[in-house]
């Protein structure tokens, strides 16, 4: 069997090239919310473990992550905040989907689409100091701070690893 054929088939089976299983259906659309001009998206892979986002004309859009997968020592009050994190090649955050926590008080301060929200539009070098820029909320301060940082920290080492500094810049 040819190379190809073989590739297509692992693919519509649910298995993408190079043993990657093919994203699913649920986290298409939460890529496809990151990324909504993004026509399709590359497996995870790399260091540090990311989805590449490109358009339709096969431009590199950006980058999704997971926090718990490149700061998985930060937690919450009641453990880890399982968030996905899109960042485009200029070193701005396009979103952020919060998809697991067990946090107490997280109906009021994670799961608002508002929490979310704030982060897209900052630039990796913004401050992300709870009670400056980013919106703290009373009786959540462990789980707003540990969520901020996850996604700043992340975010960062994302932008170290992948991305070109601007020229002029220090690296």
């Amino acid at each position: 069997m040819k190379v190809p054929v073989l590739a297509s088939i692992l693919v519509l089976g649910g298995i993408a090239v190079g043993g990657q299983p093919a994203p699913d259906g649920r986290l298409q659309a939460q890529l496809k919310q990151l990324f909504p001009d993004a026509a399709t998206f590359s497996p995870k892979g790399g260091n540090p473990p990311h989805f590449k986002a490109f358009t339709a004309a096969q431009a590199l859009a950006g980058f999704a992550f997971w926090t718990t997968e490149l700061e998985p020592l930060e937690r919450g009050y009641d453990g880890p905040i399982k968030m996905l994190v899109g960042l485009d090649t200029k070193g701005v955050l396009t979103g952020v989907v919060v998809v697991e926590h067990h946090e107490p008080y997280g109906n009021f301060s994670v799961e608002p689409p508002e929490f979310a929200a704030q982060f897209k539009g900052k630039s990796v070098r913004d401050q992300f100091k709870v009670g400056v820029d980013v919106d703290a909320v009373s009786r959540a301060t462990i789980t707003i701070t540990s969520a901020t940082r996850a996604i700043r920290n992340s975010g960062r080492r994302v932008a170290r690893q992948l991305l070109t500094p601007p020229s002029g810049s220090p690296k």
